[in-house]
């Protein structure tokens, strides 16, 4: 077992003061106490505690973009040129090695969970590895080097794009992505399975990529586990979809059953009203990446009216433009205030909800995201005497405080970071330098 004595911790009925988290062997509380007594051989986590953070939504290999695509201008598109490059470039070995310290530097800013959109599946060219899912596995072992739990969200990405015209073949560096159909992908999905600190889930990438006819055998094959896709990030998906198809994007998914409570669609940037009521009325996740959204131009989504339809709404850092769970959480809030001119949009606490417990339920893992007895012992300690937080109301600290706040971070019920460095990495931000700049010369 493992004690923790909080100052102060976000429990699920609000903000209470000399906190008692109490986890067994397994990494899972038993005993939640406020107002209680530090207890002998407890560690003494001090500021605001919350619950671990959830990152929604990760493609790990665009960690080494950033800071690398903004010196053109452009948009989507052209940005996405520069990713198939570096996608181009990723082997296992050097991917293990990237991805550990980006799900390092997540662990250091108080995430717990990532759920890892994974397409980059095969070797340049289209060929296949001897083990055919050498790339997940290498991000697989990189989360448990890095301390936290992931779910693979293995994807199918069969086509190079829709275009007015329709579906185009898969070209150059998206050969690497494809499986040849829906069967090639869902027997490569066979052999990758659930183990402790891991969940396999699926994903179709997009209506761009998994041509309307294939859904339903996408569907079949995704069965219940967790299943993602990106939906409407760009007009041009929609213009092109109603121009093949006549129906939306959200439409299309809905049309091969693959809208539930079991499904997230992520972005959901550009939707009718229809649209917005069909994912509210299946009680679909919308995920949100707002930072993303913002680099890459994307536009700002209806955050506020899905959660209202009844979405619930999760976050992730996606191309990872920033790593830090408080400014998506501040940035949707923001987004939204920007698009209504009304300020207070989403509440501290639907904020939080947002951030922690609506993204562990999309990846697999319900019950996360709290601190309550029976959930997984995830807690961030926050500071509260920052120059970013110093005066602000506990309550409201998720809209003052960033990762450079977060003091210590506990993933089930084991300390993975203080002071933001890694105890197992370390100091992770030079070798992040070294390992992008390898490939960026390779």
């Amino acid at each position: 077992m493992s004690d923790y004595w909080c100052e102060r911790a976000w429990l699920p009925d609000g903000v209470a003061a000399r906190v008692l988290v109490r986890c067994d062997n397994t990494g899972m509380i038993t005993e939640v106490v406020a107002g209680a007594e530090p207890v002998r051989g407890a560690e003494r986590l001090d500021g605001l505690v919350f619950p671990g953070f959830a990152n929604g939504h990760s493609h790990a290999f665009h960690r080494a973009l950033r800071g690398r695509t903004h010196s053109g201008g452009g948009d989507f598109w052209t940005w996405r040129d520069a990713m198939y490059r570096l996608a181009g470039r990723l082997d296992p070995q050097r991917y293990h090695r990237l991805a550990r310290l980006v799900y390092a530097e997540m662990a250091v800013a108080g995430y717990v969970v990532v759920g890892e959109f994974h397409y980059l599946h095969h070797p340049p060219g289209g060929g296949r590895y001897a083990n055919p899912n050498a790339m997940g596995e290498a991000l697989l072992a990189a989360a448990t080097d890095a301390g936290i739990r992931i779910t693979l969200l293995d994807t199918c990405y069969l086509a190079g794009g829709l275009t007015t015209s329709g579906y185009q073949p898969l070209s150059g560096h998206q050969r690497r992505f494809g499986d040849g159909d829906v069967a090639g992908w869902a027997r490569r999905l066979t052999d990758l399975t659930d183990r402790p600190g891991a969940r396999i889930g699926a994903a179709a990438h997009s209506v761009r990529a998994v041509p309307a006819d294939q859904l339903p055998a996408f569907a079949h094959a995704a069965g219940d586990r967790p299943l993602h896709v990106h939906l409407s990030e760009q007009p041009a998906e929609n213009e092109a979809c109603l121009a093949v198809h006549g129906r939306t994007p959200t439409e299309l998914l809905a049309d091969a059953c693959l809208l539930g409570p079991d499904t997230t669609a992520v972005h959901a940037t550009h939707l009718t009203r229809k649209d917005i009521m069909l994912l509210g009325d299946s009680g679909t996740t919308a995920c949100f990446c707002p930072t993303t959204e913002a680099d890459l131009a994307d536009g700002i989504g209806p955050a506020r009216e899905l959660a209202d339809a009844g979405s619930p709404i999760s976050l992730g850092s996606d191309q990872h433009a920033v790593i830090d769970p408080l400014a998506e959480a501040r940035a949707l809030e923001h987004g939204q205030r920007l698009r209504t001119g009304v300020r207070g949009q989403f509440t501290p606490g639907e904020l939080l909800a947002a951030a922690t417990a609506h993204g562990h339920d999309s990846l697999g893992w319900p019950g996360g995201g709290r601190i309550a007895v029976g959930a997984p012992c995830d807690l961030v300690a926050l500071c509260t005497d920052t120059p970013r937080t110093a005066g602000a109301s506990p309550e409201q600290l998720i809209l003052a405080a960033s990762a450079a706040d977060a003091r210590s971070v506990v993933v089930s019920g084991r300390v993975v970071a203080r002071g933001g460095v890694h105890l197992a990495l370390g100091d992770i931000g030079p070798r992040l330098a070294d390992v992008i700049e390898e490939l960026w010369t390779a």
